[in-house]
C-alpha cells in the first residue's frame, strides 16, 4: 500500500487516475481489516485481485482470460464465496505489467460486471486438498448414459399437454410427471391401491436393465417421477417417504449439471456434483437418514477439474482454491422406485414413520411443547421450533421479505462512509445493499438463506447470534432485525444484546427490532391486525405484513422442502397492561405453548405462530412438513412478543450501553443503542 501512496506523491495525475489509486487503497484497507490479507510495498510474483473472486460472480475461466495475456501464470487460488482471488505469475515482470495494465480493469461476466483492483503480496494462501467421502451407501456413475440414450429419454416425456395418466403438474418453477404411481405432495406418500394407467416409459428398460445387471438395484422400479427444472431453480432438502418406497432410489441427471446437497441430523453438509447423464444411488444411511436437495442459485462452485473418483466438492473441506463457477440451464431428472408393500424396517427408527418417527421433525403436536424448564429443553425447542422450521420454510420466506423497512434504511443511511456494520440475523439480506457506502457483513443461523445472500453478491456466513466469529469493538454498528424474539430465555435474550455490544466499537450503534405485544399503539392498529379485516372470518391470513413475526403472504413460491435465524433457553410469563393481552389461564396453568390465531391480538408471550405454505405453489419436502390444514402445509415458530419497555429493561442491564431511542414501528418494539 505504500508503494501505491508513494506513486501518487510522484507523479501528477488525472482526476480520473486519482479516483483510481483512491479505490486501490480502500480495496487494500477492506482486504487487510475484513480477511487479514497484507498488501506489498515491492513487486513480486504475486497479486490479489479485489472483486475478482467467485463471490462477485466471476469465474476461473474468465479470469485467466483476462489474466494470462500479460505472461505466463503460475496458479490462480479462488476461495469459496469470497470477493477476491490470488494469482501467480511466473515472473515478476508479467505480474508488474498486470498490476499495471489491468487495475481498473472492467472484466464483463455474462450480465455483471466488475471492476478489478490489483495488489502485491508477499505469498499466496497454501490450499491443501482434503478428500471429503460421500454419505454411507451413496455413490455415482459418471456417463451412465450415452448422449444418444439421453435424448431418446427426453423424448419420450411429452410436456407439450397435461393429462392425468402421467399426473403431470406444473409448479412454480419445475414440471412434474409421474409413471406408475403418483406421489402426493399432500400427503407426502402414494395411494399403492391406486396405480396409474400409464407404466415405466419403454425407453427406460434398458437403463434399468443396466441397473440390474450391475447390480445398482436388486428388483425393477415401478415407480418413475420426472422433475423438470428451469435454469436457476432448486429443491429444498427432504428425505424421501420411508414407508411410501423401498431402500435403494436411482436419480438419473440429465441435461444440465448440478450441485446437490446432502445434509447429516447432525449438521454436516457434502455437496455433491451431478454432471449430466450421471446416474446417483442412494443406498442405506445416504437413502433414509440424510436429507438431499438443490439451493435455488444461478451459478454453483464446482471443481475447475473434475474430481476422480466422483467424490463429494465440498469447497470448505475439499481444495477450496480450485473452484470455478458453472452456469445451470435446464436439468431434467429420473427418479426410479419402488413401492413399499411392507412397514419400513431400516436401522433409522427415530427418523422412520413405519416405525413411529414423526412424518416430519416439525410437524404440529397433538400436544404443544412446554415451556422450557433446562437447557436441554431451551435446545429442543428452538432446534425444533425456530431452526428447523426456518430451514424448511427459508426459500418461500425469502420471497416475501423483499422490501426493507424505511426506518431501518434512515438507520443504515445515516452511517458514515466506509462504516463496518454487522446484521446479525441477516435472513435474505435484504438490508446489507441499502447503504452501498458502508461494509456490510451478514451472519444467520440459516444455511439456506446465507446461500440466497452469496447469490446477491452480499458477504454473510453462517453462524449464532451469541457467537460471532468476528473480532471484539471491530464494527460501527449492528442490526438485528425481528431476532431476538426467537430465543426463548431472558438469559439468551439477554446475551443476544451483550453479543451486539462486543462486536460495536465505543461509540457505535446498534439497532434491535422485537415484535410487539401490543398490535394496536397510541390508537393505531399495526398492519398485522388491519390485513385481518380483508379476510373471511375465522381464515388463517396469509398476507404479507410489516411485521416480520407474520404468516406467509399469498403470493408463495414453490418448496419441496427447504429465515433470518439465530441460535435461539425460560420465558417471561408476568405480563402487565390490559386484559385482553394478558397470557392464557390454560397456558399458566399447565406450561404449554399456545398457538396464536394469525392476525388477531396476542393472548401471551410465548407462543407458537403458524406458517402457512400452500399445495402446489410452497410446498414442504419430505420429512419437512407441518400439519396439514385445509389444504395448506403448517408449520410453527416459537415467538417471544415483548411488551412495551420489556426490551429496554433488557438492554438496560448491559454495562457500558445507553438507550438513545426507543419507538413503536408497525407492530415492533425498536431501541437504538450507543456503546459507552
Amino acid at each position: 500500500m505504500e508503494l501505491v501512496e508513494a506513486n501518487v506523491n510522484a507523479v501528477k495525475m488525472s482526476k480520473e487516475q486519482k479516483k483510481l489509486i483512491r479505490k486501490q487503497i480502500k480495496a487494500c484497507n477492506i482486504l487487510l481489516k475484513h480477511d487479514g490479507i497484507r498488501t506489498a510495498s515491492h513487486v513480486t510474483k504475486n497479486l490479489v485481485l479485489a472483486n475478482g473472486g467467485l463471490g462477485n460472480g466471476v469465474s476461473r475461466e474468465q479470469l485467466c482470460e483476462a489474466m494470462k495475456e500479460m505472461g505466463e501464470l503460475e496458479t490462480i487460488i479462488m476461495s469459496p464465496h469470497k470477493p477476491y482471488a490470488f494469482v501467480t505469475y511466473s515472473s515478476e515482470q508479467s505480474a508488474q505489467k498486470a498490476h499495471g495494465l489491468l487495475n481498473g480493469h472492467v472484466l464483463h461476466c455474462g450480465d455483471n460486471s466488475v471492476t478489478l483492483y490489483l495488489s502485491f503480496v508477499d505469498s499466496v494462501p497454501c490450499e491443501a486438498e482434503e478428500h471429503v467421502p460421500l454419505p454411507e451407501g451413496l455413490s455415482l456413475v459418471e456417463d451412465f448414459v450415452s448422449s444418444e440414450e439421453e435424448a431418446v429419454l427426453l423424448a419420450a416425456v411429452d410436456w407439450s399437454t397435461f393429462d392425468d395418466v402421467t399426473a403431470q403438474k406444473a409448479l412454480k418453477h419445475r414440471r412434474v410427471k409421474h409413471y406408475g404411481y403418483e406421489f402426493r405432495y399432500d400427503t407426502n406418500n402414494v395411494d399403492k391401491d391406486k396405480p396409474l394407467s400409464v407404466g415405466i416409459p419403454d425407453e427406460c428398460v434398458p437403463i434399468l436393465e443396466s441397473c440390474l445387471k450391475d447390480g445398482h438395484i436388486g428388483a425393477m422400479p415401478d415407480q418413475l417421477t420426472v422433475n423438470q427444472y428451469q435454469p436457476g431453480k432448486g429443491i429444498p432438502p427432504h428425505v424421501d417417504t420411508h414407508s411410501a418406497f423401498e431402500d435403494t432410489i436411482l436419480s438419473l441427471s440429465l441435461g444440465s449439471k448440478t450441485v446437490m446437497e446432502f445434509r447429516h441430523p447432525d449438521g454436516r453438509v457434502v455437496a455433491v456434483l451431478l454432471p449430466g447423464r450421471s446416474l446417483l444411488v442412494m443406498k442405506g444411511e445416504s437413502r433414509y437418514l440424510w436429507s438431499h436437495g438443490i439451493t435455488p442459485r444461478k451459478f454453483d462452485m464446482v471443481p475447475a477439474c473434475d474430481p476422480q473418483p466422483p467424490a463429494a466438492i465440498t469447497p470448505d473441506l475439499g481444495n477450496p482454491g480450485n473452484l470455478t463457477l458453472s452456469k445451470r440451464g435446464t436439468r431434467t431428472s429420473f427418479t426410479f422406485r419402488r413401492i413399499r408393500r411392507l412397514p419400513c424396517q431400516c436401522a433409522f427408527p427415530s427418523v422412520c414413520d413405519s416405525q413411529g418417527a414423526p412424518s416430519a421433525p416439525v410437524p404440529s403436536p397433538p400436544s404443544p411443547p412446554s415451556l422450557p424448564r433446562c437447557h436441554g429443553d431451551v435446545a429442543r425447542l428452538e432446534e425444533e421450533y425456530v431452526h428447523r422450521v426456518y430451514n424448511a420454510i427459508a426459500p418461500h420466506f425469502s420471497s416475501t421479505r423483499h422490501s426493507p423497512w424505511p426506518r431501518v434504511c434512515h438507520f443504515l443511511s445515516s452511517l458514515a462512509p466506509g462504516a463496518v456494520v454487522a446484521d446479525v440475523g441477516c435472513g435474505n439480506g435484504k438490508y446489507l445493499g441499502v447503504n452501498p457506502e458502508v461494509v456490510a457483513l451478514g451472519c444467520d443461523r440459516s444455511i439456506a438463506l446465507v446461500h440466497i445472500c452469496t447469490e446477491r453478491g452480499f458477504q454473510a456466513f453462517v453462524s449464532d447470534a451469541l457467537n460471532v466469529p468476528m473480532r471484539t469493538a471491530s464494527c460501527d454498528a449492528c442490526i438485528s432485525i425481528a431476532v431476538i424474539h426467537h430465543f426463548s430465555t431472558p438469559e439468551r435474550r439477554l446475551a443476544a444484546v451483550r453479543e451486539l455490544m462486543r462486536l460495536l466499537k465505543p461509540g457505535g450503534r446498534a439497532l434491535i427490532y422485537v415484535w410487539a405485544l401490543e398490535q394496536e399503539y397510541n390508537k393505531q392498529r399495526s398492519k398485522y391486525l388491519k390485513d385481518q379485516s380483508r379476510e373471511p372470518s375465522g381464515s388463517h391470513s396469509t398476507t404479507k405484513s410489516r411485521s416480520e413475526g407474520s404468516a406467509s403472504p399469498r403470493r408463495t413460491v414453490n418448496s419441496h422442502g427447504d429465515a433470518g435465524v439465530t441460535d435461539v433457553g425460560r420465558p417471561d410469563t408476568e405480563v402487565s397492561g390490559p386484559v385482553d393481552q394478558r397470557p392464557d389461564e390454560d397456558q399458566a396453568h399447565n406450561g404449554k405453548l399456545s398457538v396464536h390465531t394469525n392476525r388477531t391480538a396476542f393472548n401471551s408471550q410465548d407462543l407458537l405462530v403458524p406458517w402457512h405454505l400452500k399445495d402446489g405453489k410452497g410446498k414442504a419436502g419430505k420429512g419437512r412438513k407441518g400439519e396439514r390444514e385445509a389444504g395448506n402445509s403448517v408449520f410453527h415458530r416459537y415467538y417471544h412478543v415483548f411488551q412495551q419497555g420489556e426490551i429496554e429493561k433488557v438492554c438496560g442491564q448491559v454495562a457500558g450501553v445507553k438507550v438513545q431511542t426507543s419507538y413503536h414501528d408497525q407492530g415492533n418494539w425498536c431501541v437504538i443503542l450507543v456503546k459507552d
